[in-house]
């Protein structure tokens, strides 16, 4: 499904646009909103870029606490590209300037979002025997992100209709295969008949298509590059 370019218009870097300019009612809440879907990717390459979790924790909040404080968001514009990629420049470029043990004792001081990297921490690790560069490291939790992202918009949607065992009980189909998610068992736990469930898990694998692509449609510059960006999203997925 291609978004419209009037939905398009409306709605793409939505979230950057609103966080570049400090002065409107709901900057604080967009920036906010853009350092949890991104402090990951970024906390990621700085990781990779040899830095302890102590001190790339402490760089991710200072990256988003100067990029709002220079206000360099209001001068974002979508023809810039996509958007991870300006963030990783914009990143790559902060690593470069040098930093001495003082100055991470301030940046410790400048708390933007609460940040918790017990479970990425985990994930790194798994990873540490692999040949990943800083940017695949990037690019992966980039496309974590993003799914998260749409998971919890479809949470969001079947709370407020008051579906949440729902989505709980069908979350996993999204993942998984039809064997290993069996709709006889779903539909025993859910007390609904098996061909109810299974219009259910369409419904919501279609949803979740259309929710992907209206989170990957926030950070491009155009319309027709929601598709490139999904495929890429995709490749980055499968190199595991």
């Amino acid at each position: 499904m291609r978004p419209s370019d009037a939905w398009f218009r409306t709605t793409h870097w939505s979230v950057v646009l609103t966080a570049g300019r400090s002065d409107t009612p709901g900057a604080q809440a967009a920036l906010e909103n853009l350092c949890r879907i991104y402090w990951r990717p970024l906390y990621a390459y700085a990781r990779r870029r040899g830095h302890s979790p102590e001190d790339a924790a402490d760089l991710t909040q200072e990256f988003f606490r100067r990029l709002l404080e220079r206000q360099s968001l209001a001068d974002v514009h979508p023809d810039k590209g996509r958007f991870r990629s300006f963030l990783l420049a914009a990143m790559n470029h902060f690593l470069s300037d040098a930093w001495d043990k003082a100055q991470a004792k301030k940046r410790g001081a400048a708390c933007v979002i609460a940040i918790d990297v017990s479970e990425l921490e985990t994930q790194l690790a798994g990873l540490a025997g692999e040949a990943r560069t800083p940017e695949q490291a990037y690019e992966r939790q980039w496309a974590l992100a993003l799914l998260d992202e749409v998971y919890q918009r479809l949470e969001r949607e079947y709370q407020e209709h008051g579906k949440t065992e729902l989505f709980a009980a069908l979350r996993p189909a999204l993942a998984g295969s039809r064997e290993a998610q069996p709709y006889s068992e779903l539909a025993q736990g859910l007390g609904l008949s098996e061909g109810m469930v299974r219009v259910a898990v369409h419904r919501l694998r279609r949803r979740y298509r259309e929710v992907l692509r209206e989170v990957i449609a926030d950070s491009v510059a155009h319309p027709d590059e929601v598709e490139d960006e999904f495929r890429y999203l995709l490749r980055v997925l499968g190199r595991g």
